[in-house]
Order: C-alpha cells, then sequence, then structure tokens
C-alpha cells in the first residue's frame, strides 16, 4: 500500500530546504513510481527533489521583488511535476500521489515567502504575497498566506483530516475522488470535511481580517 502524504514518511522530512539530496542517480520518474507504490526509501530521496523545485518555482515567480503576487498554488506545483515527471511514465496513482506530496510543500514554501517579504518590508523590495480565493467557493478577497497558514494549525488540532482536506485540494489541487484515494476515505466523507473546513476557515479569516 503507498504511503499517505502527511503521515510517517512524510512527516518526517524537514521541509526548511536542509535536506541531503542523496541517490539522485535514479530519476524523478522512477523515484515516483517507486515511492507510489510504498518504496520509503524512494519517497525519501524525491522529497526534496520536489520542494527544491517548490522553493525555484515559486521564487522565479515572484521575480522582481516589490510587485504584489497573487498566487495559484496548484500552478506551482502543476509546474513542477511537468518538470520532474514524464508523463507517459506516470499512471494515475503516481500522479496523484505527486500532488499530494507538494501540496503540504507548496503551503510551507508560499507562507515562508511571505514571512520573508514581510521582514524586508521596512527596507524597501517588499510585496504582499497573497493566495487566490476562489477555490475556497465563494471567497473573493485574495488571502494573506500565513493567516491561512496558521489557521489550517488551529484548524488540524481541532480536525487533523479537515485540514488535509483543505491542503490536498486548495493547495495540491486534487480533485473529491483524488483526495478520497489519499485519505482512504469516501467521497462523502470528503465533501463534508471540505464544507466543514471552509466554513471554519472563512469564519477564522475574518476574524483576522477585523483585527488588521
Amino acid at each position: 500500500m503507498a504511503p499517505e502524504p502527511g503521515n510517517e514518511l512524510w512527516g518526517n522530512f524537514k521541509i526548511d530546504g536542509s535536506a541531503e539530496h542523496h541517490g539522485r542517480e535514479r530519476e524523478p520518474t522512477m523515484l515516483l513510481l517507486a515511492a507510489a507504490g510504498g518504496d520509503a526509501l524512494a519517497a525519501e530521496q524525491l522529497a526534496p527533489m520536489v520542494y527544491d523545485n517548490l522553493r525555484r518555482l515559486a521564487a522565479a515567480r515572484l521575480g522582481g521583488g516589490q510587485a504584489d503576487w497573487t498566487c495559484q498554488p496548484t500552478a506551482i506545483v502543476h509546474e513542477a511535476y511537468l518538470r520532474l515527471a514524464d508523463q507517459d511514465k506516470v499512471d494515475w496513482n503516481g500522479r496523484t500521489h505527486f500532488f499530494a506530496m507538494g501540496a503540504e510543500m507548496v503551503r510551507r514554501v508560499i507562507a515562508d515567502e511571505a514571512k520573508r517579504r514581510g521582514r524586508q518590508k521596512r527596507g524597501g523590495g517588499w510585496g504582499r504575497v497573497t493566495l487566490d480565493a476562489a477555490a475556497l467557493e465563494g471567497g473573493s478577497a485574495p488571502i494573506d498566506p500565513i493567516d491561512l497558514d496558521d489557521a489550517l494549525d488551529t484548524l488540524a488540532k481541532v480536525d487533523e483530516r479537515a485540514a488535509r482536506v483543505v491542503s490536498l485540494r486548495f493547495f495540491g489541487g486534487l480533485t473529491e475522488p483524488e483526495v478520497a484515494a489519499v485519505l482512504g476515505v469516501s467521497e462523502r466523507t470528503v465533501r463534508g470535511d471540505w464544507r466543514t473546513a471552509k466554513a471554519f476557515l472563512r469564519r477564522t479569516l475574518a476574524e483576522k481580517g477585523g483585527d488588521d
């Protein structure tokens, strides 16, 4: 059985760019296929490759420094997938596995970039990073990624699975059937978690907005 992103395997990967880059003799596509099949070593070797690509792609999209940036996290994950994986060799399970792994990573990459820009605010060369709210269905104003990151951490303490559903859908762009497959639950359960999470996030983000 393939390991689920967010369990011990992915949870033990230190998402700070300091991971050892070992095992590069195996190309990313072969590592992805092996990881999707349950190979823990392949997953360990693949994780820093995915993270580094996500971080570079995010930095490239941010570009000029001062311009505000409203991003679509799923676009970054998708571009990393196109760069790393041979689509002719990767099946549905492998693709879903990649996007599930990238979802939590890109969440951290974007939040870290927003914090970095916040620290540079006084020195110039700063622009606000926001998230496209369209995926939350009903949201219109851009979302502050640090506020969303904090809100998801809070949600995870109350309902960890619902928080994972948000990461997989909002950041990874996975569909309901794909999220259900990753989490090992029914699509109906995913829909319920998604509704619960959206209501919680809208309320929490509205409160944060009122505090600004």
